[in-house]
């Protein structure tokens, strides 16, 4: 009987339980109560600090490794070795024959003779070998143009009798249509050029051979442009496309061309538009490596370069694959780019993909009837170099916003549910939002302080050779800041929340930004967009799936396991594409110029790096115990790299003989004279002018050569154009800082002669002054309009002045062998009174190459530089006028 009525006590009191529980449901922020104590509900297991902090570093050097392996993998299957694949041993022969001729500037003997003897030598031999399938056609072409680009600031260019050697390959009875190869021959000063573009040239030669040898027809012609001035800032391609009687016939074309050494080459320009291209390359491509997001990033014009792409694109109206190897930048244009540096897989993997696109492009109904297929941009990118995903742009529009929407209506149905506790939910969410955005912004400055901080020191560019002194510096900074943050508020801001709870908040939150991000990146027109959309799908679905692991036992090992892999996608593209952008970034950091700090630069991008893969680890700071050891060693870390790197160890440069990392300098023995009005020279001088391409300037030059530092900076002429300095290109604005040092007057035996021809009077009180030049193969012409006066037009270009920054006009001119004395005419519209003249007008020569190249004094003081540097020099004259 007892036992009977304790029974029934008991079932009532776990009755009444489950009521009250049922009516009185479980909080899900998981306030405390009065006393402190969590409401019960089912167990869950907190995360240990040791194992979420151990598991998230190996799930991403897990990551890297492969991201490596990926980078590192050159061709993803053994060369074929029939007489109708490419050979690279073959090609490296080609390579090597055409950079021992040394280096090949414009208008030098090398360039114009020995190079185009040596491809027309090769070229002939491949003929003789060629079936009767196809028929082989060759031209020199030598032309004479103008025309200006918005590159560098603004400026034009002028060029005369420059060299190309073309090559079409076309079936028995000839092609209407054609398909156009393109690479370039030329160097700049001082190199050998084999990766830029030499390398290029001799894959093209390859192709042409094995072509050549096939008995299938093709179906369109292939012309093979070995064009002999891209280095002059395009004026090779631009004479061939506006000038050639073959460019008429020319529908798509590939340019070859290298902003580093070996490697993988990266397709990262398409177009515009003409999604068929992209489709050739996805179809055709062995060893497919491209990206939308390169494309993007190049055409912002945040890369400092340029390529013949753009001359067929503007000038030709022809779409088309703009490919580069981008590997090991450091030495690019300097003379560590030879030959034995580039691997015979990286001319293999270049050579199949080549041949394969051209091959398909040549065979291709679509060649034809290009203008039919132009419409529309295209979102591609490789995964991991195994294949090409390409989509139309419109299709990954959609696509994107339907992605956004579902991440919106996600959130939206979370936070409004239940309906009573929605304007709380809301709160709470904002507020992790807010948290989010405040612990980045945090983080951002935290890491420019530290970078500008080292830059002032003279500390800058310590991770240049080694690399990873920069993760270890500015990527523990940034982790550990993040840390901090987010440990601070759920110590004090989050005291009396479950920490399951905050965990699927702050989730929540990145899911919020990924979306917003997809949202307004695609409202933007951007490609890229796709990266967002992977950072919203792949989560959104993984936390679908695990949702109820979660919700039960919390952060179990399961959990774990299946939230990282659900993570894999974005996790590992991210890591992948990074990869392609320091190695691109980082080396250019060493040529970016005086004004640039490259540590703030290099510690911004691993700031972004940091957000983005931290973004839904976040949460896991709120389902650990504590936080105290990660902070700690990160913080450890973090101090003891910098002290390393206040203390100087960490030497920015490097003679490494297998991997060097030079530092660049650009040393000129200038003559100037300033003439007035009446012709008369007041004012004259020689010196070397002196620039480092670098933030950190001649600090670590001036113990080596005590006479180069700081108090001989190059003073600034107010009154010329270009503060009256011989500059070969209008990048006055990057290189701020250079210094002067005083030395004997050069001889030349070639000196620049430089006359007026006639003055004439022009309708609408105008002048127009005509002018004759002769001198070496490089020149650059300066005009300054003096005030009231206006530069209304001139014989170059388009007829149009184009301004360069800073209001100056600047021309780059360059010439053949052979060359007849340059004539041009400018005209100025000046007032009735001009006592001081309406323009001032400067020539600057150039000497890059022969006899004239390097006085006694140059030669001498670049013996003295270090063999960590690259010391580029050359001797040149400016003459300023008055008219």
């Amino acid at each position: 009987m007892e036992r009977g009525v304790a029974a029934n006590v008991w079932r009532l009191r776990a009755t009444g339980g489950h009521r009250e529980r049922r009516h009185s449901p479980r909080r899900e922020d998981g306030d405390r109560d009065m006393v402190g104590k969590k409401r019960e509900g089912p167990r869950r297991l907190a995360l240990s600090e040791a194992r979420g902090a151990s598991l998230v570093l190996l799930y991403l050097l897990a990551l890297r490794a492969l991201v490596h392996v990926s980078h590192r993998r050159l061709l993803s299957q053994p060369p074929a070795a029939g007489p109708r694949d490419f050979s690279a041993p073959r090609a490296r022969g080609y390579l090597d024959n055409i950079t021992a001729i040394g280096p090949r500037p414009v208008g030098s003997p090398e360039n114009e003779v020995l190079a185009v003897n040596y491809l027309l030598e090769q070229i002939k031999a491949i003929e003789s070998e060629s079936t009767g399938a196809h028929k082989i056609s060759v031209n020199i072409q030598r032309p004479t143009g103008s025309f200006s680009i918005d590159f560098l600031g603004g400026f034009t260019s002028y060029y005369a009798n420059i060299t190309n050697v073309v090559v079409k390959l076309e079936p028995r009875n000839g092609a209407e249509h054609a398909v156009l190869s393109n690479c370039h021959f030329d160097s700049v000063p001082n190199t050998p050029g084999a990766s830029d573009d030499a390398v290029s040239c001799a894959v093209m030669l390859e192709i042409l051979n094995t072509l050549s040898k096939s008995s299938e027809p093709l179906q369109h012609a292939v012309i093979f442009l070995f064009n002999g001035a891209e280095e002059n800032i395009l004026q090779a391609s631009h004479g061939f496309i506006t000038q050639h009687e073959w460019a008429k016939s020319i529908r798509a074309f590939i340019n070859l061309e290298a902003a580093g050494v070996g490697g993988r080459e990266l397709v990262f320009q398409t177009g515009p538009e003409n999604p068929w291209l992209v489709q050739a390359y996805v179809v055709a491509a062995k060893h497919p490596f491209a990206s939308v997001v390169a494309q993007e990033v190049f055409q912002s014009g945040v890369i400092p370069a340029d390529t013949d792409f753009r001359i067929y694109r503007d000038f030709g109206n022809i779409p088309g694959i703009d490919l580069a190897f981008i590997e090991n930048g450091y030495i690019y244009h300097t003379e560590y780019d030879t030959s034995d540096r580039i691997l015979t897989d990286s001319i293999q993997r270049a050579g199949d993909n080549i041949l394969a696109v051209l091959k398909y492009l040549a065979t291709s109904d679509k060649l034809a009837k290009s203008f039919e297929y132009r419409h529309g941009n295209v979102v591609f990118f490789d995964v991991l170099g195994l294949f090409v995903l390409a989509y139309p742009a419109r299709v990954g529009t959609i696509m994107n916003y339907v992605t956004a929407v579902i991440g919106f209506f996600y959130l939206s149905k979370k936070v409004i549910q239940p309906k009573t506790r929605a304007i709380h939910n809301l709160k709470k969410f904002f507020t992790a939002f807010g948290l989010t955005l405040i612990s980045w912004i945090c983080t951002l400055v935290t890491v420019v302080i530290v970078a500008v901080f080292v830059s002032v020191i003279g500390r800058s560019l310590s991770w240049y050779t080694h690399f990873y002194v920069s993760v270890f510096l500015y990527g523990t900074a940034a982790a550990a800041n993040l840390i901090l943050v987010h440990t601070l508020a759920k110590k004090f801001f989050y005291k009396n929340m479950n920490e399951q709870y905050l965990g699927d908040l702050f989730f929540d939150s990145s899911l919020m930004i990924w979306s917003i991000a997809l949202a307004v990146i695609t409202q933007m027109g951007l490609c890229s967009a796709f990266i967002c959309a992977l950072w919203v799908a792949f989560p959104l679905l993984t936390k679908l799936v695990i949702h109820k692991e979660f919700s039960q036992k919390g952060a179990t090992m399961k959990f774990i396991t299946m939230y990282m892999l659900g993570m894999f996608v974005p996790y590992v593209y991210m890591m992948y594409l990074s990869w392609t952008v320091f190695e691109m970034f980082t080396p250019i950091m060493g040529r970016s110029g005086s004004e640039i700090l490259p540590d703030v630069v290099l510690g911004g991008f691993i700031v972004v790096m940091t957000m983005i893969l931290s973004s839904y680890f976040i949460n896991f700071i709120y389902l650990v115990k504590s936080t105290k050891t990660t902070l700690v060693t990160l913080t450890a870390v973090f101090v003891v790299t910098l002290i390393l790197v206040c203390s100087g160890i960490f030497f920015p440069y490097s003679s490494d003989a297998a991997n060097p990392r030079p530092k660049r300098v650009f040393l000129q023995h200038m003559s100037r004279r300033f003439h007035d009005l009446d012709g008369n020279v007041v004012k004259s001088d020689s010196g070397i002018w002196i620039n480092g391409f670098d933030y950190n300037g001649m600090s670590h030059i001036t113990p080596h050569v005590p006479e180069i530092n700081d108090t001989i900076r190059t003073p600034c002429e107010e009154q010329a154009p270009f503060c009256g300095l011989p500059w070969i290109l209008p990048v006055h604005f990057m290189f701020r800082k250079n210094w002067y040092l005083p030395a004997p007057e050069i001889i030349l035996r070639s000196p620049v002669h430089f006359k007026v021809l006639s003055r004439e009077l022009m309708p609408q009180n105008s002048v127009r002054l005509t002018f004759e030049v002769s001198g070496p193969s490089h020149m650059s012409l300066y005009v300054r309009p003096h005030e009231g006066s206006t530069l209304s037009a001139w014989s170059l270009g388009d007829g149009a002045p184009v301004a360069s920054l800073g209001g100056d006009y600047f021309v780059f001119y360059s010439h053949g062998l052979q060359a007849t004395p340059w004539h041009f005419w400018v005209e100025l519209t000046a007032p009735e009174k001009h006592s001081d003249g309406i323009v001032s007008l400067a020539i600057a020569a150039h000497y890059f190459f022969g006899e004239d190249q390097k006085s006694p004094q140059l030669h001498a003081l670049l013996e003295r530089f270090p063999n960590w540097t690259f010391p580029s020099g050359w001797s040149c004259t400016y003459d300023l006028f008055v008219f």
